[in-house]
């Protein structure tokens, strides 16, 4: 047998590849984007209005707020409430005028005169005021209504004011028979003025043409003015005959 030398060959290192590198760099880049992708979307998500936020949301409109409708409260009375009580008026009497002696050709208690616009004085210190007969319906009670009938008024003095303490009297005829009440005073019907008198006639309207008559007197039941004549009527309009003294001297 041949001797041969054995040399054990020598076997080149391997060569290092790359490629396990660039692998192991790529999925570093690509863990750190997928971790910046995923802080993008979580400060998306966190605050939608914020400016790196490609597709921000509508901005959401403010509601209107409506002003709250307010109550105010109303006053509260104390428990027990009682008006103040008025006072009622004090009357002053006027001085009565003084008595004028009559002439001698006029007949005592003078000359009846009929009802008409204006009264012609027959010497007499007061005569009906011009216009003030009149017949209008019952506001003097209310209550009664159409079922009274009536005839009132005031006396005036020579200044205009109200006459107080003057004698009324009321008589006549009515229906055909004779008609006749107690005097009154004038002042003692303040619903028709300070110098008010008032006499109720009857329970119902009557008509009647210048059968009754009103007549002025001083305190002893001389006569101050002429008897004055009235028509009354049957109408419920009707109901209440005004009439009106003035002192004429």
């Amino acid at each position: 047998m041949d001797a041969f030398d054995y040399v054990e060959p020598k076997v080149a290192p391997p060569r290092r590849s790359v490629g396990p590198l660039i692998f192991n760099i790529l999925t570093i880049i690509v863990l750190v984007m997928a971790l910046c992708v995923v802080g993008f979307a979580a400060l998306i998500f966190i605050n939608p209005q914020s400016s790196i936020n490609p597709f921000p949301p509508p901005t959401q409109i403010t509601p209107m707020v409506f002003p709250t409708e307010t109550t105010t409260p109303r006053p509260i009375l104390p428990p027990t409430w009682t008006p103040a009580p008025t006072l009622e008026p004090t009357l002053t009497e006027t001085p009565r005028p003084t008595p004028t002696p009559w002439p001698s050709n006029t007949p005592y208690g003078g000359t009846p005169t009929k009802a008409g616009p204006t009264v012609t004085p027959g010497g007499m210190s007061f005569v009906v005021k011009a216009g003030t007969i009149k017949a209008i319906p019952n506001f003097i009670h209310p209550d009664a209504g159409c079922n009274w009938m009536g005839v009132g008024g005031q006396a005036f003095d020579l200044s205009g004011a109200p006459t107080l303490g003057l004698e009324v009297r009321l008589g006549g005829t009515l229906e055909g028979r004779i008609f006749e009440t107690q005097p009154w005073v004038t002042g003692m019907s303040p619903q028709f003025g300070p110098g008010g008198y008032e006499f109720t006639i009857s329970d119902h309207p009557i008509a009647s043409k210048a059968t009754l008559w009103l007549q002025l007197l001083d305190q002893a039941s001389l006569p101050f003015s002429d008897k004055v004549y009235f028509d009354t009527y049957s109408d419920c309009e009707k109901n209440l005959i005004l009439i009106f003294f003035n002192q004429v001297k």
